[in-house]
């Protein structure tokens, strides 16, 4: 079920295009949190110069790892996940798409249970040679307010809520 906060902000011609991504963007998410990496794979079109900015924070990942060993890492890590799409907003032009949203997701990750795994998402499409790649992604888990004190931890990486158990 997709689900839109706000409707979706596209130039005439486009909607269509925004709407589509939107979907196949909410598919994706579906399928990873589930640890579904093969269809996965199959439906999501990585730019080669593809960027991610991982929701656990560290530097940008450049490029995907599709090797079927880190496939299987990831597969065995993200378990009996589901995820629902909150379009907050999109921008677009005849050859890119952005779309701002909020994933609201549940899963079994890192052999944590089952809990909510929403993020705030921004995800950048790139059209090249008739279809769309994804080109990158940014998620955070800030879909909650934090504190001050607690954002400031975080941006020093020294607080224990920080740390991974």
């Amino acid at each position: 079920m997709l689900t839109t906060k706000t409707p979706a902000v596209a130039p005439a011609g486009l909607p269509g295009t925004v709407a589509q991504l939107l979907m196949r963007s909410e598919l994706q998410a579906k399928l990873f949190n589930r640890g579904d990496m093969q269809p996965w794979l199959k439906l999501i079109r990585l730019s080669d110069d593809f960027t991610l900015m991982q929701p656990f924070g560290g530097p940008t990942n450049h490029g995907f790892d599709s090797r079927p060993e880190h496939l299987a890492s990831l597969s065995s890590n993200f378990r009996n996940g589901d995820a629902i799409l909150e379009l907050d907003a999109s921008y677009a032009t005849d050859d890119m798409v952005v779309l701002v949203f909020i994933e609201r997701q549940t899963g079994e990750v890192h052999g944590l249970p089952m809990q909510d795994w929403s993020l705030r998402v921004t995800q950048v499409y790139r059209r090249d040679d008739g279809d769309w790649y994804l080109v990158h992604r940014h998620a955070d888990p800030l879909v909650r307010r934090a504190s001050l004190r607690h954002t400031a931890a975080l941006a020093r990486g020294d607080a224990e809520q920080t740390q991974v158990g």
